[in-house]
């Protein structure tokens, strides 16, 4: 995949509060790569921002705490708007180890924590294998348009697919969106490919990209990172540890 030229321009602002400088260098090395995460290889590596180095905790906190958008009407979105708890996902839909937590993970999430009204999820498209990973993206979005983005998500993590080998050609998106229940399919053919699928998709990679995200998936519950497929304990934990903060 060609090198976008706006990768080589971030710098890592995303910190696990609490941990300081070591933390960020931890949190750095960890979004260029390792176990559990699928990696662009021909974008660098996230470097720790000095600014960023340089805030304090309250003041990270809350920067990382404001990315939640809360959107009561986002249909990229799953639980209540004013849940305690946020976890922003940054995922691909060709990256193997997204399609491990959407099928293993964020089940158990939802019934356990969403679905009680403790955790909400926000998905943000980062596609970063290529084309098909660009088309899929906005694809997503448009099926969001008429209210089957989780059902589209389902449909297209549903197995996995060899990248970049037309297992999400223009056709293949038409019939996942079938699949999905998307009522109106030449909307959605016409949304995908619109001006504002690709707002939305750059805007959720610009965000990503100026946490320092590398690989996928990435994950931010309330103010705390977390990279690569984890273990479902890992996510349990963060999302029990931020609620208790929020007096939840």
């Amino acid at each position: 995949m060609p090198s976008s030229p706006r990768a080589h321009r971030r710098r890592l602002t995303w910190i696990a509060v609490g941990g300081g400088a070591a933390a960020a260098v931890a949190a750095a090395a960890a979004l260029g790569g390792g176990s559990g995460n699928s990696v662009s290889r021909d974008r660098p590596a996230a470097a720790v921002s000095p600014s960023a180095a340089g805030a304090t905790p309250d003041e990270q906190q809350k920067s990382l705490l404001a990315l939640a958008r809360r959107d009561q009407k986002d249909p990229l979105a799953l639980g209540r708007a004013d849940a305690p708890v946020v976890l922003i996902a940054y995922e691909d839909f060709q990256c193997p180890f997204c399609g491990k937590f959407a099928r293993e993970t964020k089940p158990e999430l939802v019934r356990s924590y969403v679905d009680k009204g403790l955790l909400r999820i926000e998905w943000r498209n980062f596609p970063v294998f290529g084309a098909e990973s660009e088309r899929v993206a906005r694809a997503s979005w448009a099926a969001g348009q008429q209210g089957r983005f989780w059902q589209f998500h389902d449909v297209a993590y549903a197995k996995e697919r060899p990248r970049n080998k037309g297992a999400f050609s223009s056709s293949r998106l038409r019939e996942m969106a079938r699949e999905a229940g998307v009522a109106d399919l030449d909307r959605f053919e016409a949304d995908l490919k619109s001006e504002a699928a690709e707002v939305s998709v750059s805007r959720d990679q610009e965000e990503g990209y100026a946490l320092g995200v590398s690989s996928t998936p990435a994950f931010l519950v309330n103010s705390t990172p977390i990279l690569g497929a984890q273990p479902l304990s890992t996510f349990t934990a963060a999302v029990e540890k931020a609620a208790k903060e929020a007096g939840r």
